[in-house]
């Protein structure tokens, strides 16, 4: 099972000689490569798994892809889950856009 989620791209760099760039997922900021998707640029949204940009989305999409998570996580909690960090870390990010 993969699991790739949606993060924004806030610094583009080259480093030996790969395209990378830091990526924000409300607040947790992880390094990542941008080989896949050269064409990106600061302010945009991508989709990460394992450390490599696979696709550029907007922002629409982005957010799209937060309720998703949202309600999945609601669910779990409502079945005891345990999800309540999860929850609040996906309604940052739906209020955090502009960053």
């Amino acid at each position: 099972m993969c699991l790739a989620i949606p993060g924004k791209v806030i610094e583009i760099f080259t480093e030996a000689g790969l395209l990378m760039g830091r990526v924000d997922y409300a607040g947790t900021v992880n390094t990542i490569c941008l080989e896949y998707v050269p064409e990106i640029t600061v302010g945009k949204y991508t989709v990460v798994h394992a450390g490599f940009a696979l696709s550029v989305i907007d922002e629409e999409e982005a957010m799209k892809s937060y309720e998703a998570w949202q309600e999945l996580i609601e669910t779990a909690a409502r079945d005891g889950g345990g999800y309540e960090d999860q929850l609040a870390t996906i309604e940052n990010l739906k209020g955090n856009t502009t960053r």
